[in-house]
């Protein structure tokens, strides 16, 4: 039996620009049977591993080599991982501020670089004095360039700090044997050097300050769940650490209080806002008997609870390792920078080479060579192609997650712009997914011996419809007969042995009886779902004797209609999917607003309709309860899995809805096309960045010191534009926004 790869997180240091991030990619995916992701915008690995070939030290040991620092990504390491990040950008913001002091000056010397009159360049300082100036900028403040060049170098790569490091000591060292020779005729560029570096510095910590509001969506989410719980414990009410609470804990909410763990309303009745996992605008009332939420807020009642999930398998701690997991994945619309990034850094040095050549064998002076190229190194800085895809995709998915919308992956993210085709399945989707049992017409028997009949065969069944039978026989008080050779038959019923008779229940079609084709034909032309219950026959042949026909409605939520008007009006054809007989479905979509429907079909039959629906051109979505429709979510371009309340149905879709409204499909693609925008924007934005800065380098049109404060903006700017995306709202938080 093949072994199952393990998925690892690694925190990783040291990364300055996309080519470091795909130099460690393209080592960590030499190992072998490893799978690795690694995000710049997150400073995060995801590896995929066998174990026993490769193991987490291993991993690290690779990064290491490479030149930089990795270790084990966990909730522990998350705080260590602020503080770090924190006292970094402190000493970063001293630094900066060191650099701006010292070049100040410098840059006071450049707007008297040269005299009007002889058009040669004139000190304001003294050169010694610049000397001095400029050396601590350039080897203390700039040393960070220095090693992290040196050890992308001793990996086998070149990144931007090769880049900087390259350009400012060609413009420090010229200007420095220029100083020291006293060579007066030559000119000194010092002001350069220690600009570019204070610049780059200043671009740096705006860009930190930016990617960190990019990850405000998990830190908001790990900040909701209350640190204690009030726990009964042998009659007595304590005070516990949330993290020490067991499922069958029994735990007492106040007024006003947040839910330490999921659980189950024992006694108390109230309110609790759920918008913080749903994006639900109103609190939904709770009794004895409803599910809450950890992290939920509770409103004005006291709720007495059972604890059914805690720690990692609550429904927040799965919407945070799914939002987690999303942040550091990486779209294909990324591949192409990747590519580029990783050839990037060497053809910009090739280039630099070519004009420092050309400006000097042509135009002979050997200073104008020198600073266009190094204005040509600095300018040519990858980030902005870094950060492009992957700052996107964090904001969005972190919006996503506060109006309900769980976002697997930024591959999924993509293709949702793109559906053209929604395939919906019917029971809980469309409908409430709480079916009843609204008519109960005998043949051959008492309208209470056919409901218990029935109920008594349904003992064994999950089926929706089985659960109104049982439910309407618990409301009469009916004893239930015993049940023996009970068999589900998938899309036709079931059969069994009650009280030494044997039963069959199941759709008309599945029988050849006599049964009234046209009362049943009424039935499900109004939207009801008929179940017949045979006794005796042969299953195969479809005979026995008819006892009783059983209607089953499952109401239309209030808010399908409304949503599949929407859905439309975005160009998305909508197409129901579902068991029920053509009547049935022909009604239910008419209240629906569906015009194209599949009638009849079987449980393993959705995945062909899938692909069907599939031929041509057609990108298609499937939208399910994320377990069931397992084959059909999976044969879908883009599957969706609508009201959340357990890990599985989280794991078994590429996008789940935690509210059960179809109006989260439309939400989910308007935020795809909103992302997938800001994304071309960014790459845009980057790639014409480089196509028109470094041909202006090259042809001396571009100072190294304006070059540097060009390459330090383009990533923030970057960043920022991405950050526009925390405007964009769901239609129910536009409802209830100020």
């Amino acid at each position: 039996m093949p072994q199952t790869l393990r998925t690892v997180e690694l925190a990783i240091e040291g990364m300055s620009c996309a080519a470091c991030s795909t130099r460690i990619e393209k080592l960590l995916n030499r190992l072998p049977d490893v799978e690795a992701v690694v995000n710049l915008a997150t400073e995060r690995a995801t590896v995929r591993y066998l174990p026993g070939v490769v193991d987490p030290p291993l991993l690290i040991a690779t990064i290491e080599r490479a030149g930089f620092v990795g270790r084990l990504a966990d909730e522990n390491s998350r705080a260590q991982e602020r503080a770090r990040r924190l006292a970094t950008r402190q000493a970063d913001v001293r630094r900066f501020w060191i650099a701006a002091a010292l070049t100040l000056p410098l840059a006071a010397q450049m707007l008297n670089m040269f005299d009007v009159s002889t058009h040669h360049q004139t000190d304001l300082l003294p050169r010694w004095l610049q000397l001095l100036l400029a050396t601590p900028v350039q080897f203390w403040i700039g040393w960070r360039f220095y090693d992290g060049a040196w050890k992308a170098l001793r990996g086998g790569g070149a990144n931007m700090d090769v880049l900087v490091a390259l350009g400012t000591s060609m413009a420090y060292v010229f200007s420095a044997v220029v100083t020291i020779t006293g060579a007066a005729d030559l000119h000194v560029y010092f002001e350069a050097s220690a600009a570019v570096i204070t610049l780059v510095l200043l671009g740096k910590l705006l860009e930190a300050r930016a990617k960190a509001r990019t990850t405000e969506a998990i830190e908001a989410l790990l900040r909701l769940q209350p640190r204690t719980a009030r726990v009964e414990r042998d009659g007595r009410l304590i005070e516990l650490d949330a993290a020490l609470l067991i499922p069958g804990d029994v735990l007492i909410v106040r007024p006003g209080e947040s839910l330490p763990v999921d659980g189950e309303v024992l006694d108390g009745s109230s309110t609790v806002n759920e918008a913080m996992l749903t994006g639900e605008s109103m609190p939904l009332a709770k009794r004895p008997g409803d599910r809450v939420f950890a992290a939920t807020a509770n409103g004005e009642g006291m709720l007495r609870c059972r604890a059914t999930s805690v720690g990692e398998h609550t429904l927040l701690a799965g919407i945070i390792r799914l939002v987690a997991e999303a942040q550091g994945s990486k779209a294909p619309v990324q591949r192409l920078a990747d590519r580029i990034s990783a050839i990037f850094v060497p053809i910009v040095c090739v280039i630099a080479l070519c004009t420092f050549v050309a400006w000097w064998t042509l135009g002979g002076v050997f200073s104008a060579a020198l600073v266009n190229a190094v204005a040509v190194l600095v300018i040519a800085c990858p980030c902005a192609l870094g950060l492009a895809t992957p700052t996107a995709i964090m904001v969005a998915t972190g919006r996503g997650a506060t109006a309900g919308i769980l976002i697997k992956n930024g591959e999924a993210l993509e293709r949702a712009e793109k559906v053209s085709v929604l395939a919906v399945d019917k029971t809980g989707t469309l409908t409430r997914g709480e079916p009843v049992l609204t008519d109960i017409l005998p043949l051959a028997t008492s309208a209470d011996a056919a409901l218990a009949l029935a109920a008594a065969l349904e003992q064994a069944s999950e089926h929706p419809l089985a659960r109104a039978i049982l439910q309407q026989a618990q409301v009469a008080g009916l004893a239930l007969p015993g049940l023996t050779e009970f068999r589900a038959i998938p899309g036709r019923g079931v059969e069994g042995c009650v009280a030494g008779r044997t039963l069959r229940l199941g759709a008309p079609d599945s029988f050849t009886c006599a049964l009234p084709r046209e009362l049943i034909a009424t039935l499900q032309g109004v939207g009801k779902t008929v179940v017949v219950l045979v006794e005796g026959g042969d299953a195969e042949a479809g005979d026995g004797a008819a006892l009783a026909l059983l209607a089953i409605a499952d109401p239309l939520r209030e808010t399908s209609r409304p949503a599949v008007s929407r859905l439309r009006s975005m160009g998305i054809q909508v197409v129901m999917l579902t068991g029920d007989h053509a009547s049935t479905a022909a009604a239910i979509a008419a209240e629906a607003g569906i015009v194209d429907f599949r009638a009849g079909i079987l449980p393993g039959e959705k995945a062909d309709a899938i692909n069907a629906l599939k031929s041509g051109e057609a990108v298609v979505a499937m939208v399910g309860d994320g377990i069931n429709d397992a084959p059909a979510l999976a044969a879908a371009n883009v599957s969706f899995a609508i009201g959340a309340g357990s890990d599985a149905a989280i794991e078994a879709a590429d996008v789940t809805l935690v509210r059960s409204d179809l109006n989260g499909i439309a939400d989910a693609i308007l935020l795809s096309r909103a992302t997938l925008r800001k994304i071309r924007q960014n790459l845009f934005c980057a790639f014409i960045y480089n196509v028109l800065g470094i041909p202006l380098a090259a042809l001396g049109m571009l100072n190294p010191v304006i070059a540097g404060a060009a390459m330090a903006m383009s990533s923030v700017s970057v960043v920022s534009n991405s950050l526009l995306l925390k405007r964009w709202r769901a239609a129910e938080q536009t409802k209830r926004a100020p």
